[in-house]
């Protein structure tokens, strides 16, 4: 025994310093793997705090997942190939092994495409309404795969693969400060057009919570041959547009009603 193990000695002792060097270089990529790690975290971590970068939280733990996940890939050819293994073919093996897996999960990968392309260029937000479709709601989380709506009439939970989001239009009404509302009203024939206008001017010069810039305009709409819609066209800031709309459709209706009741009825012929 103790001249097989002199012999064995003899034989591969001068590989040793090699192989430990091999080693230690081995330990090397992987002490340098984990402080990139924890530097590209670090960097991850500022950008998502940053005001200026405006990064999503979401986002910032798929680059960090990313990055590690490349950092380990990496590493680990370096380590093959320090140890002398054939790296091409394996580069090549998970180059074959991503197209397939890509053909097989092309629909899930469509969803995380979506899904970053929606956190970088960010058309809407957590707490945005939105609708796409007939679809509307209110944004509840924006996550890689799925985002989750909450349905505006019933409060409805609503998951949306993220391919659906970043297809179709996308209307984002939390995003403008001020909306507009056209308040209809309807006249006879033979009423004074001149008097209804001036009335729906002067309804929307007076109203305080219509914006200056635009004004309130007034035009005729449509008519037919027994009445004539005019519209009162104005703009309200966007958090008290709901009341605002509501209030001024009634207060139009009841103006224009009161102003139609006292125009006189021409007699009929007998």
């Amino acid at each position: 025994m103790q001249e097989f193990l002199l012999k064995y000695w003899n034989e591969y002792s001068i590989l040793l310093p090699k192989f430990g060097l091999r080693v230690l270089f081995a330990i090397l990529i992987v002490l340098a793997g984990k402080i990139i790690s924890k530097a590209a975290e670090k960097m991850i971590q500022r950008a998502v705090k940053s005001s200026k970068m405006k990064i999503d939280e979401t986002l910032g733990s798929v680059l960090h997942l990313a990055v590690n996940y490349g950092i380990v890939i990496i590493g680990a050819i370096l380590i093959l190939d320090n140890f002398g293994f054939n790296t091409t073919s394996l580069i090549a093996l998970l180059g074959a092994a991503g197209v397939t897996i890509g053909l097989a999960l092309r629909n899930t990968l469509s969803n995380i495409a979506s899904g970053i392309i929606l956190l970088f260029l960010r058309p809407f937000k957590i707490g945005d309404y939105i609708e796409f479709g007939p679809t509307s709601g209110t944004v509840k989380a924006i996550g890689l795969f799925a985002s989750v709506i909450e349905a505006g009439g019933d409060g409805v939970y609503i998951s949306v693969p993220n391919s659906n989001l970043w297809g179709p239009p996308v209307k984002n009404y939390s995003r403008s400060k001020r909306f507009r509302m056209d308040l209809s009203a309807t006249i006879p024939n033979d009423a004074p057009l001149d008097a209804a206008i001036a009335l729906l001017e002067e309804i929307g010069q007076k109203e305080k919570r219509f914006l200056k810039s635009p004004p309130p305009q007034v035009f005729i709409r449509t008519g037919d041959e027994n009445t004539i819609t005019l519209v009162l066209r104005a703009w309200a800031p966007r958090d008290i547009f709901a009341k605002t709309s509501q209030d001024m459709a009634r207060i139009v209706k009841e103006r224009v009603e009161a102003m139609n009741s006292t125009i006189e009825t021409p007699p009929k012929t007998p």
